[in-house]
């Protein structure tokens, strides 16, 4: 590991982090290691999964089983922008599936999927605890509330222009 580059930077950060978790029960450190890594990096690839196995000495199956389990944790980069439209039962019926499509459209790119560069992932969640405000979507941590698929193309903008 060098002493400068941006990578060797986060690896140290997150190690110093992993340090000062409870080492006699390092597996309950998981979770919050986990979310610390991921703030680092935007994601958890294959290699700050190994890390993290090898600094809390356990199984990368453990680490790659709470990664793959939790929904919060991603193994694929993200765009900029994340776009997360709900899903839920409140949201759902008052049109969430005709703006997730119109957001589709406009993007050219299905759920889960992130645009060519790099500006936006769109993502669907299941209830975001707001069905008072539904339909609901997130850009990252903004939530606009009461959407509407007409203003798909007011907010891409509102971010193409930051």
């Amino acid at each position: 590991m060098c002493n400068g580059c941006k990578e060797c930077l986060k690896f140290k950060e997150l190690q110093e982090f992993i340090e000062e978790q409870d080492q006699n029960n390092k597996e309950s450190a998981l979770i919050a290691v986990l979310h610390k890594a991921q703030g680092l990096y935007g994601y958890l690839s294959e290699e700050v999964q190994e890390f993290v196995a090898k600094k809390l000495e356990i199984p990368i199956s453990k680490v790659y089983g709470v990664v793959t389990f939790y929904s919060y944790f991603t193994t694929e980069p993200k765009g900029k922008y994340v776009i997360s439209v709900c899903t839920g039962t409140a949201c759902f019926v008052r049109g969430a599936g005709d703006i997730l499509d119109e957001f589709k459209k406009k993007l050219g790119i299905k759920e889960g999927q992130t645009t060519e560069d790099g500006q936006f992932t769109l993502d669907v969640l299941r209830c975001v605890g707001a069905c008072s405000i539904a339909p609901v979507v997130l850009v990252n941590d903004k939530v606009y509330g009461y959407f509407e698929k007409e203003q798909v193309d007011q907010v891409l903008n509102e971010f193409k222009e930051r």
